[in-house]
């Protein structure tokens, strides 16, 4: 099933928060972990997460910094500020609503 490209894009800002929540992490391996995350449901591109980052750093919410990797490369690690660690929970609180929301009207038995 492909996901509508707005949808996709509703949920990147969101998603890159979760998962810099757990450590600090860098483009590839935060393309990866969606990957993983989705079951190959999304599949971001550098294009599509670079300016998410970007404007996240822009915004105060996440830092960047060069290092070494194992590998002797250099990559630039990205990693939550204390405003986009308040910023992920204010995600997750307004996911879970709609989630929830979502939940009720496709199950009114449930609700």
């Amino acid at each position: 099933m492909k996901l509508e490209k707005e949808l996709v894009a509703a949920s990147s800002v969101p998603l890159v928060l979760s998962i810099l929540s757990e450590g600090e992490s860098y483009g590839y391996a935060l393309i990866q972990r969606v990957k993983d995350l989705s079951n190959g449901q999304l599949n971001w591109t550098e294009g599509m997460l670079y300016p998410v980052l970007h404007r996240l750093e822009n915004e105060g919410l996440i830092e960047a910094e060069w290092k070494e990797a194992e590998t002797g490369r250099r990559r630039k690690y990205y990693q939550l500020t204390r405003p986009g660690k308040k910023a992920a929970n204010f995600e997750r609180e307004q996911w879970i609503s709609v989630h929830q929301t979502l939940d009720a009207s496709w199950n009114p038995a449930t609700a």
